[in-house]
């Protein structure tokens, strides 16, 4: 009897501790909270705060997935949220090289775990919005969508990369939110996307 308690209790203060710390790691990822926003309206700080909301709903709809819920097929033919991560990861490559118009190449993302994907995301975000903040009309004309495949390029003008790969990532993350609700984990209720705060 000795013996099942005390597995138990360190059962419980293993939980405890990768509880703790699960949450100390989140609180390093970027998009805990949307940053304060920008002094002026220009088009690099409007581009950015677009990521920046981006950021912050992809954080809290990834936040604490469970293998489950990351398993979870709506449909037969559907993604799974891991998969649709993956997808979003890869976007986010896009929308990371797109101010300094780097050749985008196919890139596996499989073998990146759930918590790979999700910092990888993140920095990405992080760094684009970083990169395009305070930018004008002029500097923003250099943007490019670069497609290479071997020695051919794709170039789009970065127009296609906020109907295209920025949108496409709010759509995926909203999904996810979905998905996470029908896997039997919902999102954090206390987030709150207009203010860019969740509450504790």
């Amino acid at each position: 009897m000795k013996n099942h308690t005390l597995l138990a209790l360190l059962g419980f203060v293993f939980l405890v501790t990768f509880v703790a710390e699960t949450k100390a790691q989140d609180m390093e990822l970027p998009y805990h909270q949307i940053p304060e926003y920008p002094e002026t309206y220009s088009p690099g700080n409007v581009v950015a705060r677009m990521i920046d909301g981006l950021g912050y709903r992809f954080y809290w709809a990834t936040e604490g997935l469970t293998p489950p819920d990351l398993a979870y097929r709506p449909s037969e033919d559907g993604r799974t949220t891991l998969e649709t991560m993956q997808h979003i990861c890869g976007m986010s490559f896009n929308i990371l090289n797109a101010p300094t118009a780097t050749p985008n190449e196919r890139r596996d993302l499989t073998g990146l775990s759930y918590e790979e994907l999700r910092q990888q995301t993140l920095e990405n975000l992080k760094a684009t919005s970083k990169a395009v903040a305070g930018k004008s009309a002029d500097d923003m004309e250099s943007f490019k969508i670069v497609f290479q495949r071997g020695d051919q390029q794709t170039i789009l003008p970065y127009w296609n990369l906020i109907n295209g790969m920025i949108s496409d990532c709010i759509y995926h993350t909203g999904q996810i939110v979905l998905i996470r609700r029908a896997s039997g984990n919902p999102q954090n209720p206390k987030v709150n996307v207009l203010m860019g705060k969740t509450g504790e």
